[in-house]
């Protein structure tokens, strides 16, 4: 996608007619893996690392990649900077708040697996914000993907308050990707990929710093929970938000949160070979739920 400004931005969220080509299934396949290791990643962080410093080490690493990436950055227009200012908060500060704190109540793997509802609420904003007309197809793709987030997520409902406070964070979580998702696609198509991404990561430094501060002085710095935080930062945050950024604007918002369909197998077979958790069979009818409502939406028009 070119990184140079359109002479003009689109009134409404692009609505691409045209199913994946083999580079967006690229961009969908390489952000699905990144991202579905993310939660093991935070998982081992936590093994040392406090919440917030696990968020401010993220961030800070994402803007700093991205920012090093040689590009023209053209001045953000005056009534964009709401925009920008409410994707830093929505895409970046809060869920990355959130996701941390979770898994001190859910395992990876099931953090992992309730990130699958983005899409419903991604959908659901597109079509009452831009008045998106979804094809039949993608409806489909929809319902299947959700039962099979259903049918992942069942065991670990009964399992008592401090669970049920994971699920609360992560499905909240879910609520702001979905809200940043809408919002970023006019924006990326104006303006690109690098530049959107890094005018949108370096606020969310400031945003998490009170946090990550305190977060900091709370952690023992022991060399595994650094390394993987640092791939968390450099390759789970500056790398695959460039990739989302881009896959969006390419593909429309509701088609790329698609994306959180196949997250919830990679989290689930890292949690299981790498964290020992434990997947109950009707979990894994659920996964083969979640790769076909994704490929279903990949192929809608």
């Amino acid at each position: 996608m070119s990184t140079t400004p359109a002479t003009a931005a689109p009134a409404t969220a692009p609505t691409p007619e045209q199913a994946f080509n083999a580079t967006d299934w690229t961009l969908f396949v390489a952000i699905s893996a990144i991202w579905g290791a993310s939660f093991l990643l935070i998982d081992i962080g936590l093994d040392s690392l406090a919440p917030g410093a696990i968020t401010l080490i993220r961030v800070a690493l994402g803007a700093a990649v991205l920012w090093s990436i040689p590009h023209q950055r053209s001045p953000i227009d005056r009534s964009d900077r709401k925009r920008v200012l409410l994707l830093s908060a929505t895409w970046i500060a809060l869920p990355f708040t959130l996701f941390p704190l979770a898994e001190q109540h859910i395992n990876s793997a099931t953090a992992g697996l309730l990130n699958g509802a983005t899409p419903i609420f991604t959908a659901s904003i597109a079509v009452v914000v831009y008045h998106h007309k979804l094809s039949q197809q993608l409806v489909v793709g929809l319902g299947v993907g959700l039962a099979g987030v259903i049918l992942i997520s069942a065991p670990s409902l009964g399992e008592g308050s401090s669970a049920a406070l994971g699920v609360a964070m992560v499905l909240l979580a879910d609520l702001c990707y979905a809200i940043s998702q809408n919002v970023a696609a006019p924006i990326i198509r104006k303006y690109g990929s690098v530049s959107t991404m890094s005018r949108v990561l370096a606020p969310a430094v400031v945003l998490v710093a009170p946090f990550g501060v305190i977060g900091l002085a709370d952690s023992t710095f022991e060399l595994g929970p650094v390394v993987a935080v640092s791939a968390l930062g450099v390759i789970g945050t500056g790398a695959a938000y460039l990739i989302m950024a881009t896959l969006v604007g390419r593909v429309g918002a509701p088609r790329a949160s698609f994306i959180t369909y196949l997250i919830p197998v990679v989290s689930l077979v890292l949690g299981v070979t790498l964290r020992g958790d434990h997947v109950p069979p009707i979990s894994m009818v659920g996964v083969a739920l979640v790769i076909v409502g994704a490929l279903l939406a990949g192929r809608a028009k």
